[in-house]
């Protein structure tokens, strides 16, 4: 099963206080490490793998496919839609909101509460599609 969404939304308070800037991911997306998919934060549970990752006007943009077979009917079921990230701060600014403007991405992950309300699965493929193949996702 795969999915696309936002892991992130640029310039929009969470619930933390934080605020991600557009360009905040750039370094660390040049590095083009490998990024797990995680259930909820958690490092030894790994559920799947990131297709793309990529900053566009919107957000941190993840295409991803999810391998673990629950996790992946909470997915295609609208049960579990939230996105989130695992980071340490590289550079930023101010208080309240405090503003990211350098972030090292660590994980992304698939949560039931995402810190960023907005942060979420926004399309799904459902079907089984060889590894590579283009697929079409249809909106949830």
């Amino acid at each position: 099963m795969r999915f696309a969404g936002y892991a992130s939304v640029f310039d929009r308070v969470d619930r933390g206080g934080d605020v991600v800037r557009a360009g905040a991911f750039a370094a660390s997306l040049r590095e083009r490490r490998a990024v797990p998919l995680l259930w909820q934060h958690r490092p030894g549970a790994v559920i799947g793998t990131i297709e793309t990752l990529a900053e566009d006007q919107r957000g941190l943009r993840v295409v991803a496919r999810v391998t673990h077979p629950t996790a992946a009917a909470l997915v295609a079921r609208g049960a579990l839609s939230g996105l989130s990230f695992g980071y340490r701060v590289t550079v930023a600014r101010g208080s309240d909101p405090r503003e990211l403007l350098g972030l090292d991405l660590a994980e992304v992950s698939l949560v039931a509460a995402p810190m960023q309300p907005l942060a979420r699965v926004i399309a799904l493929d459902v079907r089984a599609v060889p590894t590579g193949a283009a697929a079409d996702f249809q909106k949830e």
